[in-house]
């Protein structure tokens, strides 16, 4: 069974925001609060409270820092401790690479990091080594930024989609002055990415919100077919002008066959490419890893013969089959769509027959055996073997089944 974590950001996102759904959604805050501790940073405990938000039942989601007084003082960098970290990348890496957390989650918070670190130093000029992180260097942010990694992992979902998020206008007061709304960092964090304008004045997606999503983000709606099992309303510490302030996270489980998948299909004409060259290319892309590839005869235009290429592959494969194409054809253009296949879950047996063995290829569907058919490279291995019709092997593997 496949889990979906679907999000909807009606008022925007940021660390707390997508942390208190998390939570919401089943994550222990005990547990993050306590395996949070291998971070070597200030002593912290993430809060998460029922609220009642505009006639809404949800959760508000803070980092609540406990300040210790003797950390103010200048020796503190002659300490074991370095109190002040998070300043820079290398030293928030060195951070989470020192913790005792799992590889998964310490991968997707550097990931996150890096990808902040990026944009600022591309929107200030300056090295990413030189980025001082203000907002992010913060320790709530350090600890937002890992904990929702943390609560990602425990949730163990497959897919994580989202439509798009909203923006606001207008100027933002942040560390270096005012800035323009979005802040340009999120901005650069969210290039690619589908935002839908809203008219609030306010800072909606922070760039801590932003990195997580687009770091995360695999879809942007749930499989077809997928039912939604718990929903969590997470709201800001804003009130916005004209909508609730307001992150909904709804987790999806997909049926418990789990053979329906997406199935890019790429296609062309071709009327000018020798046959032999075809057959090469059409070798080429099932070795490639193509689910499948066929060529029909087509009419073109002016009434000439040509051939309609037709490849099935993996929507990953993408890049590859469409560059075979084009280098081992005279192809202009690739016309593509992804559609949805519904597979049998596939096993093979194999089976005694008088003539050796053969594998019988059985397709199962909601654990029942729809199809079984003997596999025919072991019926013509076998034929030849005794000098016999490959037929006659296929039949007794048939009786067999």
């Amino acid at each position: 069974m496949s889990k979906t974590l679907h999000f909807e950001s009606i008022g925007g996102a940021s660390g707390d925001m997508i942390l208190g759904a998390l939570v919401s959604l089943g994550v222990s805050v005990d547990e993050l609060n306590d395996e949070l501790k291998s971070l070597n940073v200030d002593p912290f405990e993430i809060v998460v409270d029922d609220i009642v938000e505009q006639g809404m039942s949800g959760v508000r989601g803070k980092v609540v820092l406990h300040e210790h007084h003797h950390h103010h003082h200048d020796h503190d960098h002659d300490h074991g401790h370095d109190h002040h970290h998070g300043r820079h990348l290398s030293s928030i890496k060195k951070l989470i690479e020192a913790s005792a957390l799992p590889d998964p989650v310490k991968f997707q918070a550097l990931d996150v990091f890096q990808k902040i670190g990026e944009a600022e130093a591309a929107i200030h000029g300056i090295d990413i080594e030189k980025i001082h992180f203000h907002e992010v260097g913060a320790m709530d942010s350090i600890v937002d930024i890992v904990g929702c990694c943390l609560a990602l992992n425990k949730l163990g979902v497959d897919e994580i989609s989202i439509r798009n998020l909203p923006q606001g206008h207008g100027t933002i007061e942040c560390a270096h002055g005012t800035y323009p709304n979005p802040a340009p960092a999120t901005l650069r964090i969210l290039e690619g990415f589908p935002v839908q304008d809203v008219d609030e004045p306010f800072e909606l997606v922070t760039p801590t919100g932003a990195a997580l999503i687009a770091s995360w983000r695999t879809a942007d709606v749930p499989m077809v077919g997928s039912r939604a099992v718990k929903t969590a309303y997470s709201f800001g510490h804003r009130k916005l002008n004209g909508r609730p302030n307001l992150l909904r996270a709804t987790l999806y489980e997909s049926a418990e066959d789990n053979t329906a998948d997406e199935v890019l299909i790429l296609e062309c004409n071709l009327d000018d490419t020798t046959p032999e060259l075809v057959g090469c290319l059409f070798e080429k892309l099932l070795s490639e890893g193509a689910l499948d590839v066929f060529t029909m005869p087509v009419q073109m235009k002016k009434q000439r013969p040509g051939i309609l290429l037709s490849v099935l592959c993996l929507p990953a494969d993408r890049e590859k089959m469409i560059d075979l194409i084009f280098a081992e054809s005279t192809t202009f253009g690739i016309r593509e769509r992804l559609e949805k296949r519904t597979v049998l879950e596939r096993s093979f047996q194999t089976l005694e027959t008088p003539f050796g063995e053969v594998r019988i290829k059985t397709g199962m569907r909601e654990g029942q055996v729809v199809t079984a058919a003997p596999e025919i490279e072991d019926c013509r291995k076998l034929a030849k073997e005794n000098g016999i019709a490959v037929r006659d092997v296929y039949e007794a593997a048939k009786k067999g089944i």
